[in-house]
């Protein structure tokens, strides 16, 4: 059995040009480097502002196996620290959310923190007089995250101390980012409709590679767009569709339709999916919505938010986004073979409650645990888990549409099935698993 930890080369060995080893997604080893190294060196997906709206205000979470909690500080800002008390280590709040008031109050020993974490009270303080407190680490309160940025109310973290800075490593698929906020007039957008949570056995690689897999559909998918499409087939062409069919009916387009929409990979990992069009190309439109993103953002803009409909664009490793039905998908792996996925919705402010409506409906219908679309998913996640415990082929292909001229090369538009986008992220992972948790580029 390879022992990864002391030796880096066999770690870049999983991930050839095109195809990668199975221990990429079977090995608790390589995960355990992957929560010290990848996820440490990578910017991760926090959470958003909208979660924590009033001062004191909290999330917690755990960020890559570490406890975290995103905070709505005094002076309107957002911060991340660790959620561990500065004394003994427990935990501050145990809830996922609430208001923990005008500071924090450790249940141990009652040590409090203001909202920024700095120290505030610690009881029988003078027996800490003449001791080393102050000069260490436990005298200085909270740890925030050594990386932390708000960008347009979405808040990512980096674990490292030292790293790729984030405007560095997202880059231009922040556009993604910018395409969604923007179909609010207001520019804002606020989580609405709670969270759907399903806990996959397979390992998070899988399910991020599927979110760029467009030829899976016609196969995975058949039962649930053959039923859908027997019950529209008599309807007239020009007949309005209910929000589920307008939802459902595309993921039966053929290979041609996925190959055109067209994909692109940038530097670190980050892909997008669907280029020239997508399956949300072809919702209704809203004239007065329509008008109303004219009136805030001009002509242009608003023409260039209505008419680029991405398919997925992948921030990676954690998130996953749909400007059009703005959704969001958040991975957080737990272990080798198990990865807890988040959808969550988003309310447009100053938009009609019918986009609200298609991002609920769009969640419940495709990515709920017990959906028409994702139980088919989820089947083959965890088949291919045990599948890859057979012997005798240990890598797992990614060969299809392979050019030697990709290599090297951070920004490449290609066709929309092209496993490019895969091995992207595959290329990317080998470079963040460096020893050195400084999350530098190569």
């Amino acid at each position: 059995m390879t022992t990864y930890r002391n030796h880096p080369e066999a770690i870049q060995a999983l991930v050839q040009d095109d195809r990668v080893h199975r221990d990429l997604y079977l090995s608790e080893e390589l995960f355990a480097l992957e929560q010290e190294r990848f996820f440490a060196n990578t910017w991760l997906y926090v959470g958003h502002a909208s979660q924590v709206p009033a001062a004191g205000d909290y999330w917690s979470l755990e960020l890559a196996g570490r406890p975290v909690m995103m905070v709505r500080q005094a002076d309107g800002s957002v911060g991340v620290f660790y959620n561990r008390c500065a004394h003994k280590g427990s935990r501050l709040v145990s809830d996922e959310s609430g208001n923990t008031g005008k500071f924090f109050r450790c249940p141990y020993h009652a040590w409090a923190y203001k909202l920024d974490g700095s120290p505030l009270a610690i009881p029988l303080k003078s027996g800490y007089e003449g001791t080393r407190l102050k000069e260490c680490e436990s005298g200085r309160g909270l740890v925030p995250l050594a990386g932390m940025r708000v960008y347009r109310d979405f808040v990512f973290a980096r674990i490292a101390t030292q790293g790729v800075d984030f405007d560095g490593y997202f880059g231009e698929v922040l556009k993604a980012i910018d395409n969604m906020v923007d179909r609010s007039p207001e520019g804002r957008l606020t989580v609405a409709g709670g969270v759907l949570r399903n806990v996959i056995q397979c390992n998070w690689k899988m399910y991020l590679e599927n979110i760029n897999d467009t030829v899976h559909p016609m196969s995975t998918h058949e039962s649930a767009t053959q039923a859908a499409g027997a019950l529209w087939k008599d309807k007239p062409a020009d007949a309005p569709k209910p929000m589920a069919m307008e939802q459902i009916l595309p993921f039966g387009a053929g290979y041609d339709f996925f190959d055109k929409m067209g994909g692109r990979v940038f530097a670190n990992g980050h892909s997008l999916l669907g280029v020239n069009f997508s399956i949300h190309s072809g919702y209704a439109q809203l004239p007065e919505y329509e008008a109303a993103l004219r009136k805030a953002h001009g002509e242009a803009r608003a023409d260039e938010i209505l008419q680029r409909s991405p398919q997925n664009s992948v921030l990676f490793p954690s998130l996953a986004v749909k400007g059009s039905p703005q959704v969001i998908r958040v991975m957080r792996p737990l272990s080798a073979d198990r990865t807890l996925i988040e959808a969550w919705s988003f309310r447009a402010e100053g938009a009609p409650d019918l986009l609200l409506e298609r991002s609920m409906g769009y969640n419940r219908l495709v990515f709920s645990p017990m959906s028409v679309v994702a139980h088919d998913d989820v089947h083959l996640f965890e088949s291919m888990q045990l599948g890859l415990r057979g012997e005798g082929n240990d890598w797992v292909s990614l060969h299809r549409d392979f050019d030697p001229a990709e290599l090297g090369q951070e920004t490449v538009t290609t066709n929309g099935t092209n496993e490019l986008l895969m091995r992207n992220q595959f290329r990317a992972w080998a470079r963040y698993m460096q020893d050195s948790p400084s999350g530098a580029a190569a």
